[in-house]
């Protein structure tokens, strides 16, 4: 499935390199940033072209790829006179690789099949580092002939992708990969702290721990930084946190209370206040130390 006419929206952190992994696939690139100095420098970098609206982009394109920040951004390049459905052909396919709501999911499916364009949602799991290597996840909702279409070209970023059901699926999925990294980054943030002031030296219980029961990617990548206090590692708590209220949110849908991921969404919040939402998730370290007090002794 080589030499696709591809438009591909947003190119941050996730997104240019994915951009940049279409290309070198041997797609035809055209990309559009709402800061258009950064699809310029895309073009310098890669073999592609930019456009200097979403509609643009889209007119000839067989496939648009959206990796923007939230439900309202997607809404914005999607809808409108200089949205892409203004000139998307019938047939194309939409694959939007933000993580949004469900809701915002099924609502474009519908707007797009009411112009006969196929949607697959299908937010990603991986990371900067994952986007730029090219091993991300793909988690993906929708139609299983329209997931078929897109499998070989998402292959260019990602290692495993997966169709887990209809529309709002994909996104469904990547609220529960959410609330799994919470729930880790809880319980390492707690353990780092007990092996701290027991005297422990982090990387060698790292090794002792890592290929048990209680390994994780984060305890592999983050527990000798979070006991360093180095946080500058890609997907901010801004995000997660707008993440983790989508989680919450469809939990209420479904008369559901989640303990845990509202804790962990208030200590984000709180170290937002502090001026820290830009450090990566594992920052939740912090909240927790900043929360000790002495040991009542019975």
């Amino acid at each position: 499935m080589k030499g696709k006419k591809i438009a591909f929206i947003g190119l941050g952190v996730m997104g240019y390199p994915m951009a940049g992994h279409l290309s070198d696939s041997g797609h035809q690139v055209t990309v559009y940033n709402r800061t258009s100095s950064k699809a310029e420098k895309w073009t310098k970098t890669f073999n592609g072209k930019s456009a200097s609206t979403p509609q643009e982009a889209a007119r000839f394109s067989d496939i648009v790829f959206i990796c923007v920040g939230n439900d309202d951004d997607v809404r914005s390049v999607i809808y409108g006179e200089t949205g892409v459905l203004s000139s998307l052909k019938p047939g194309s396919i939409v694959v939007d690789h933000t993580t949004t709501s469900a809701v915002l999911a099924i609502e474009l499916a519908n707007a797009c099949k009411n112009k006969g364009i196929h949607f697959i949602d299908a937010p990603v799991s991986g990371g900067q580092a994952g986007a730029e290597n090219g091993t991300l996840t793909v988690m993906c909702g929708g139609e299983q002939s329209t997931y078929n279409h897109i499998t070989e070209v998402i292959s260019a970023y990602s290692k495993h992708s997966v169709l887990l059901g209809g529309h709002g699926q994909g996104q469904r999925c990547k609220m529960v990969n959410q609330i799994c990294i919470a729930g880790i980054l809880q319980g390492l943030s707690e353990a780092l702290l007990l092996a701290e002031k027991s005297q422990l030296d982090i990387e060698q219980v790292t090794s002792a721990l890592n290929h048990g029961a209680a390994g994780s990617w984060q305890m592999a990548n983050r527990a000798v930084t979070m006991s360093s206090d180095q946080f500058d590692f890609g997907f901010a708590i801004d995000w997660m946190r707008k993440d983790l209220l989508i989680c919450l949110n469809e939990a209420e849908n479904h008369g559901l209370t989640l303990p845990m991921t509202l804790d962990v969404n208030q200590r984000y919040q709180q170290l937002i206040q502090q001026g820290l939402g830009r450090m990566d998730t594992s920052v939740l370290i912090k909240s927790y130390a900043n929360s000790q007090k002495p040991a009542l002794i019975a």
